[in-house]
């Protein structure tokens, strides 16, 4: 059986230090630079001939999403053609995913571009986590395993919150109910939604809520957090209709533009992220962020994957 290689592209060292260490292995050697008019150069620094090629780089998020999605590109046609048996992009947070279907005229549909670059590149594999829409799945004509954050979340739920069981989970949106109904049902509590209307990408105009938070703690869940003005929005929402306390939890941890400063002028007691995404700068400057370690999960997709073992089990539990 090949031998596991794990490559990481600048966008998140930290998380493929982790996935290595629980894999037994360190992560390959590989030199990412950039040449003096800004083209990204990749040297793989191992022989890769025959062997299981597994490439991280977290996709949004980080400030050079085009320069990380180039530099991803470029390892995988690398392996390719230094003919790996097998090239699996480790995607945690894919890149361009909200803009997922054509909403209003001439609108380009970018996930499914990025869908076949990636493919194009050399790419026999994609392994990601909570799919802004799971559709995107649809967009690849190679396998994609689109693994959950559920589980994690559920953990911190019951780990964190003293009144769990009397606590009422909120989606923002309609897109983010089934996440929601999903997570209410596992734990055995209500739900609650909030119907919202946009003038513009990224402003929200008027919200609704259906559903009763009345004495309740309410948890706001969704995939990803990026100028926080829905979730502040959403959190002021709750508190006028009762709530006592309001969480929010996200998967992916974007927040970029004002969202930082919206976060620590809010009503919100903490917003927990995953690590799909690098926080350690915001926590920093927001210490009501705290991250859930998803490192375990995506390592032991990987080693299930390399095995030929089914990933099932992954979808409704923590590995040990």
């Amino acid at each position: 059986m090949p031998n596991i290689k794990i490559f990481a592209g600048n966008s998140h060292p930290e998380l493929a230090q982790r996935i290595a260490q629980r894999l037994g292995t360190e992560p390959s050697k590989v030199v990412l630079k950039k040449f003096a008019n800004q083209e990204t150069c990749v040297e793989i620094g191992e022989s890769v001939r025959g062997e299981d090629v597994y490439i991280l780089q977290s996709g949004t998020g980080c400030g050079e999403v085009n320069d990380h999605l180039m530099e991803m590109l470029i390892m995988i046609h690398a392996c390719k053609i230094a003919s790996a048996e097998r090239v699996t992009a480790v995607i945690p947070c894919y890149p361009y995913a909200r803009q997922d279907k054509k909403d209003k005229s001439r609108a380009p549909i970018s996930a499914k571009l990025v869908a076949n670059m990636l493919s194009v590149a050399g790419a026999d594999h994609i392994i990601t986590m909570d799919l802004h829409a799971s559709q995107i799945q649809g967009f690849f004509d190679i396998p994609v395993d689109n693994l959950y954050a559920e589980p994690a979340v559920l953990k911190w739920i019951k780990e964190n919150i003293e009144n769990w069981r009397e606590c009422t989970i909120v989606s923002p949106d309609a897109g983010g109910a089934k996440r929601v109904v999903s997570i209410a049902d596992r734990l055995n509590v209500n739900f609650a939604l909030i119907h919202k209307e946009r003038a513009v990408a990224n402003e929200v105009q008027r919200m609704t809520l259906v559903g009763d938070v009345e004495g309740r703690t309410a948890i706001i869940v969704d995939d990803l957090a990026d100028t926080c003005g829905t979730v502040v929005k959403a959190a002021e929402k709750l508190k006028e209709a009762g709530a006592k306390m309001v969480y929010a939890v996200m998967t992916h941890g974007v927040f970029s533009g004002p969202a930082l400063d919206r976060l620590m002028g809010s009503c919100i007691e903490a917003i927990v992220v995953s690590n799909t995404i690098p926080q350690h700068d915001k926590i920093a400057i927001c210490p009501k962020i705290q991250v859930i370690d998803i490192s375990s999960i995506v390592g032991e997709a990987i080693r299930r994957t390399h095995n030929g073992e089914s990933i099932s089990y992954l979808l409704q539990n923590i590995p040990l």
